[in-house]
């Protein structure tokens, strides 16, 4: 099993991202469960097609008598299991506490040891990396991390945080940084800019995905590009960073979540 984070700034592409590269290890025919862990919760919804799924947190917050993983997980069109962690209802609570708390419990009824899947990818907002928010970075959650950026300012910021938080990690037990995905925005240099970034870390950049009308489209279908488009250049790409990503990441025994 390869347990797996993606990190990236909020609006930068990160779930479009991660989601087209759950797709693609998923036609490779490997069981892949993504995980967002977004008070949002709108991960995984191009898998679904747009249907929304119940939350963990919602679940729990709501007393529901069943709740079991059934209802937690739901397989996407594409074959790739969907969970959303959830958040807490806006203006009160924690976001960060909530995505522990929705671990808590996926551990408590043994996900990963029910649906005992090739990869878990865990698509994790990376503005503030604390509290719940650096839960995935722990190594009995998450083995490998890859950072989502472009070449923009704030982006780039973001990313630093998550790098300096994995460095200070180091020795802890925790996640490593594996690489570096530039999701572009077609800014100047931004190549150099993100090359810069990664070399700074000790880290490549395993892909560069270019800014394409097609991804946008493919989800207006509420579909990944990778579903809606398989045999355009860009489902490529995706098909080859998701192999790079492969390559890069640790296979462990399932000691479940």
């Amino acid at each position: 099993m390869k347990k797996i984070a993606i990190y990236g700034k909020g609006g930068i592409g990160k779930s479009t991202t991660a989601s087209n590269i759950a797709a693609s290890m998923s036609t490779m025919g490997l069981k892949v469960m993504q995980i967002g862990c977004d008070p949002k919760a709108d991960s995984t919804q191009m898998h679904t097609h747009g249907q929304e799924i119940k939350t963990v947190l919602d679940q729990l917050r709501n007393r529901e008598k069943d709740i079991t993983l059934e209802n937690m997980v739901k397989k996407g069109n594409d074959g790739v299991m969907c969970v959303e962690c959830g958040g807490p209802i806006p203006g009160t609570g924690c976001a960060g506490r909530g995505i522990i708390t929705a671990f808590e419990e996926l551990k408590k009824l043994g996900a990963l040891s029910v649906y005992k899947p090739d990869v878990v990818l865990y698509d994790v907002l990376g503005d503030v990396v604390c509290g719940g928010f650096a839960m995935p970075l722990r190594a009995d959650y998450s083995r490998n991390v890859f950072i989502v950026t472009s070449g923009e300012k704030m982006s780039l910021y973001a990313a630093a945080n998550i790098a300096l938080a994995l460095e200070h990690f180091k020795g802890r037990g925790y996640a490593q940084l594996s690489g570096i995905i530039q999701n572009s925005r077609n800014i100047e240099n931004e190549d150099k800019l993100v090359e810069k970034f990664a070399k700074e870390n000790g880290v490549p950049v395993i892909g560069v995905i270019p800014r394409e009308e097609l991804i946008t489209y493919a989800e207006g279908l509420q579909k990944t590009l990778v579903e809606a488009f398989p045999d355009s250049s860009t489902a490529k790409l995706y098909e080859d960073l998701a192999k790079k990503i492969l390559d890069l990441s640790e296979d462990i025994e399932d000691d479940d979540m």
